[in-house]
């Protein structure tokens, strides 16, 4: 699964990375990303890529309180075609969700360890997101909302989780942002062939585990207990 990650460094990073055209908000480095924040995803639109800040945990169109997004910040691959949640999304709003590792926790001594997980380049990557825009009925204000895709982990780390997310290699990214692909084996394709597979990871302080800290130091390798 992916609950927390983080997302740092220049601007310029995310900009060639992902072929961005549009920055409708510069996003600030955050160290400590977790569910229900506002989150940079990179969504297509008018043939341009357009850098948002939407809420992480998917708010279907249809649904009565937005606070069913806290139970959505994660969508399993395999069923992406066939739950209500996610099926219209899956086929026509996916975006990328930008990111430079994320963390897993393992038991150990002492409770449990937090591990920042990266890919092998060690530069910024991205998530495989869908997004979804929902309307209140009472006073027409919308909330934009995403989720980050996950599937089976690779066995380099399958000992953290016996999921992860599922992380695109840049060949991949035009295809999963261009809303006209909307054949579903297509789609399903690019998450089996496109993931990446090799990562590096070290322990990191459990400063982490409270949302409130923020800063470098928390992906800073550390001595395991």
């Amino acid at each position: 699964m992916c609950g927390r990650y983080s997302i740092f460094g220049p601007i310029d990073n995310l900009k060639e990375s992902f072929q961005i055209d549009v920055i409708e908000k510069k996003p600030t480095e955050n160290y400590n990303v977790a569910p229900t924040q506002h989150v940079p995803a990179i969504l297509r639109d008018a043939d341009q890529n357009h850098l948002k800040h939407l809420h992480w945990g998917l708010i279907p169109f249809w649904a009565k309180d937005p606070a069913i997004g806290s139970r959505m910040i994660n969508a399993r691959a395999e069923t992406l075609a066939e739950k209500p949640s996610f099926k219209n999304a899956f086929k026509k709003r996916r975006c990328l969700i930008p990111a430079n590792g994320y963390y897993e926790w393992t038991a150990e001594k002492g409770g449990k360890q937090p591990y920042f997980i990266a890919t092998t380049g060690g530069n910024i990557f991205a998530f495989a997101g869908l997004w979804e825009t929902w309307k209140n009925k009472d006073d027409e204000t919308t909330i934009q909302s995403c989720t980050i895709i996950t599937t089976d982990a690779s066995p380099q780390i399958a000992h953290f989780h016996n999921r992860m997310p599922v992380i695109l290699t840049a060949e991949y990214y035009r295809n999963w942002l261009e809303p006209g692909l909307q054949d579903i084996n297509k789609l399903q394709e690019i998450l089996r062939a496109g993931k990446v597979q090799e990562f590096v990871f070290h322990p990191v302080s459990r400063d982490v585990n409270l949302v409130r800290n923020n800063g470098p130091e928390l992906i800073r390798a550390i001595e395991a207990d």
